[in-house]
């Protein structure tokens, strides 16, 4: 590692002894010695011995992520790349091994040469898939890459220099979904808002942060650790990733995104199988939920937050505004060094709770929503103000020229309608409401 990169939520206000940052929220407190090691790790200099056991905290509430020391290309050889494949040639190449795990493919398919080729007589799903070449793989790291991804010479480089950390079990690169020549409508909103690209900051990936999880498009791995877990649940037919990477993390284990690498994957090819593909990917919530209660819900917010935005909703702002203000007081009397930041904390974790409560309200509440305002004025209004919202999300507004903002929010009132038919087809075959419920915790956390 060659240093640490702050998270943009990172703040040290009058560069004292208390640090706000990571995803959630949380505060920490420094000793004499830790203010130096802060001050340290925010000019990028060199830290002294003994720093570990802050940067450690610091890293795994996700306040600041290591910078990885990009290795030698030759490294790759101890990476084998495992591609699982159904009807679609493989073209990928790498200094290392591969192996393709053709998943009972009813067309004749191409493979790279010198690769080891594994068949399944009959189809099991991406997971099986992973699973049958990761028994076959003898090197040390693991690279699981789906047929239709992309790669440069060089994407591995950034990635394995993180697993100097012996607690790394996973890297996950940046998966941008490929911009195509035909330029179509749908290309141009892939582009804009595929599930799969993260975006363009750092993060340790843990349920309920702001990278919960990444798909297993593309990711490298360390063999021993996601053997210790079982590897992927070969009867989860989609959220398989998201599992193994959960699994991972209750284990002690690190996952990281950096996108500094960067892959790209080809977008469905019609509107028909986008809108599969996002009915798919809400049906794992159900069975995600089922294997982690804890951490699969629509919206996590704190209780003072529920009892703001019901408030808000019935018509009584007054009085939102109060326990706002009460809020305000007494996490300023906990907090007393912090009085210029507490009135900004509560404001803005009021805001990113409201935001989330009207996601969950166009991905997963929405047929309830649409019910209520069959019968209710206050309905239409919440469910339109929900649909509003998205105005807000930070990736709300497509860049100038690449997509009108009508075009752009029809899809995404479309994207969360397909996304949110999965949710509730999973909840019915689970027989399980466990991923329609929200969590209700206090706010922040506190770590001294």
């Amino acid at each position: 590692m060659t240093g640490y990169r702050l998270d943009p939520s990172y703040r040290r206000p009058n560069k004292g002894s208390t640090i706000l940052a990571g995803s959630p929220l949380r505060i920490f407190r420094l000793s004499t010695a830790g203010v130096g090691i802060a001050e340290l790790i925010e000019g990028n200099q060199g830290l002294p011995a003994g720093h570990q056991r802050l940067t450690d905290r610091l890293v795994d509430a996700g306040a600041i992520h290591p910078i990885a020391t990009p290795v030698n290309a030759v490294s790759a050889e101890s990476v084998t790349l495992v591609v699982p494949t159904w009807n679609r040639d493989v073209t990928i190449t790498h200094r290392g091994p591969i192996i393709v795990v053709d998943d009972a493919s009813t067309v004749p398919c191409s493979f790279p040469s010198g690769c080891t080729v594994i068949r399944h007589d009959i189809n099991r799903g991406p997971g099986a898939a992973r699973m049958t070449g990761l028994a076959a793989v003898t090197t040390p790291y693991v690279a699981f890459i789906d047929a239709d991804v992309s790669v440069t010479a060089d994407w591995l480089q950034s990635l394995l220099g993180h697993f100097d950390d012996p607690r790394c079990a996973l890297v996950a690169p940046r998966v941008r979904s490929a911009e195509l020549q035909s330029n179509s409508l749908l290309n141009r909103y892939e582009v804009l808002r595929s599930p799969l690209d993260l975006g363009l900051q750092p993060a340790r990936i843990a349920a309920g942060t702001a990278v919960s999880y990444v798909p297993a498009a593309a990711m490298v791995c360390r063999v021993d650790a996601i053997r210790q877990v079982g590897g992927f649940d070969s009867s989860m037919r989609f959220g398989e990733d998201v599992d193994l990477v959960w699994r991972l993390e209750q284990l002690g284990w690190r996952c990281r995104y950096e996108p500094s690498s960067v892959v790209t994957h080809q977008p469905r090819p019609s509107w028909k199988a986008w809108a599969v593909q996002r009915v798919s990917y809400g049906s794992s919530a159900a069975p995600l939920a089922r294997r982690h209660p804890s951490s699969v819900a629509p919206a996590h917010v704190s209780g003072w937050s529920l009892l703001i935005w019901t408030m808000i909703a019935s018509s009584h702002p007054l009085a939102a505004a109060v326990i706002a203000g009460a809020n305000a007081i007494g996490l300023r009397r906990k907090l007393p060094d912090l009085s210029t930041e507490t009135t900004l904390l509560v404001v803005n974790g009021h805001r990113f709770a409201g935001l989330q409560l009207a996601n969950a309200i166009r991905r997963v509440w929405l047929p309830v929503a649409l019910v209520g305002c069959l019968f209710s004025r206050r309905a239409r209004l919440i469910t339109a103000a929900a649909f509003a919202a998205t105005l807000l999300d930070r990736r709300g507004t497509p860049p100038a020229g690449s997509i009108d903002p009508c075009s752009y929010l029809a899809i995404r009132v479309a994207d969360d309608a397909c996304y949110c038919a999965g949710v509730w087809t999973g909840a019915v075959t689970e027989r399980s409401i466990a991923a329609l419920v929200p969590r209700v915790s206090g706010w922040p956390g506190r770590s001294t």
